[in-house]
């Protein structure tokens, strides 16, 4: 199984309980972005050795949080270098709004992921858009570019809709068979 890595900055926790789904569903590393927007001196090399990056973080004012814009700028050096060209790439966020501008953040990952030379894995879900649809069916936000999750302001972390969850478990396995695919063409 190649290895996929998840680096993800957490504002409230909600993300953070995403991350640690998403990476559980397939045993993917995981990297978190501290508060200053810095990750381990060591986490680095483990995204170099990870065959596949997902990027996580909530959707502030229409873009991820500048913890997450600082990682990425540091990811610089990587981009330089070329260390991350032909990974597989993915990425998903939150926020409290049903919509939230949460597309600009996922395009905003997409930029970076193609920047690097990477390739992008869709969501890959029909949208649960029919009028019985619920918060508790899969892609009930009915994304494609990555998942959309989103958490009321006043919902804890343990309140985050079991959609959004099973969405986050759908997509990682997705990002995991593709990256499989991919490792072995290679």
């Amino acid at each position: 199984m190649a290895k996929v890595s998840l680096v993800y900055f957490s504002g409230y926790g909600h993300t953070k309980v995403l991350a640690e789904t998403f990476a559980a569903q397939i045993e993917a590393n995981l990297i978190e972005i501290n508060q200053d927007g810095d990750i381990q001196d060591h986490d680095w090399q483990t995204l170099d050795d990870s065959a596949a990056i997902v990027f996580a973080a909530p959707t502030y004012m229409a873009a991820a949080p500048w913890q997450f814009k600082k990682f990425a700028d540091a990811s610089s050096k990587k981009w330089f270098t070329r260390a991350w060209q032909d990974k597989i790439f993915g990425g998903f966020t939150n926020s409290a709004s049903l919509n939230g501008d949460k597309q600009v953040t996922l395009i905003q990952f997409q930029t970076l992921a193609s920047q690097h030379g990477g390739i992008w894995v869709s969501l890959g879900l029909l949208p649960a858009n029919t009028k019985t649809a619920t918060r508790q069916d899969i892609n009930n936000l009915g994304g494609s570019v990555g998942a959309l999750i989103q958490t009321p302001a006043d919902a804890s972390v343990d309140e985050i809709p079991e959609g959004d969850i099973e969405t986050v478990k759908s997509y990682a396995e997705r990002i995991q068979t593709i990256t499989d695919r991919f490792s072995l063409t290679k």
